[in-house]
């Protein structure tokens, strides 16, 4: 049975996928940081579909475009992960859909979500011990 578009792939499915061994896809996690999947308890790895479309930029970018790890790095940094994304869609319309997109922008809308829903959880967590407080209060009555 096929797995749906969403759905999270092992190494060993997001390897077959890409055509790259699960090695490789491991030595990609030590060299670049935005490349992070989901760890379960054990280590085993779980890719979401934007893990795998960041892989599958990285892989075109350094088999097809014949970039170094250090110019993928550098495309990251300068660009960011939309950059690396686009490059993996291929030139199906890419080349437009990477012209049209502020990179920057993007990355700042990022960020600031990030501050946003770490704020939003802080919130959250102190709500939540002040209710486990009045509980315990209640319970130790």
């Amino acid at each position: 049975m096929a797995k749906g578009p969403n759905a999270f792939r092992t190494i060993s499915e997001a390897a077959e996928e890409l055509g790259v061994p699960q090695h490789v896809l491991r030595f990609w996690e030590t060299k670049f940081s935005f490349i992070r999947p989901m760890k379960r308890a054990g280590g085993r790895r779980f890719y979401r579909p934007q893990d795998v479309a960041v892989l599958n930029g990285v892989r075109t970018l350094l088999h097809s475009e014949g970039l170094t790890i250090k110019g993928v790095q550098k495309l990251h940094r300068d660009h960011g992960l939309a950059q690396v994304i686009a490059a993996g869609l291929g030139s199906n319309g890419s080349a437009k859909l990477a012209a049209d997109i502020d990179y920057g922008a993007l990355d700042q809308g990022a960020r600031r979500l990030e501050g946003e829903a770490r704020e939003r959880l802080a919130f959250m967590l102190r709500d939540l011990t002040e209710v486990k407080s009045r509980l315990d209060g209640l319970l130790s009555r």
